[in-house]
């Protein structure tokens, strides 16, 4: 793991955070939703958000 500042792991646990719920709000839009189209997309944006998640807890690593 990198040597990070005090200030550094707090933004980086704002940003895991932000990245959790924003996959969270898309999974759920895309349940709700009854269009093919926007299901596709607000997928899309789940995994995206999913995968940023992953690139930042794999740094603490």
């Amino acid at each position: 793991m990198a040597n990070l500042t005090t200030k550094e792991l707090t933004a980086l646990e704002d940003q895991l955070n932000f990245e959790r719920v924003l996959c969270c709000k898309y999974q759920d839009a895309a349940r709700s939703c009854n269009e093919a189209d926007l299901q596709s997309s607000f997928r899309q944006y789940a995994t995206q958000h999913q995968q940023n998640y992953q690139t930042l807890l794999n740094f603490l690593h």
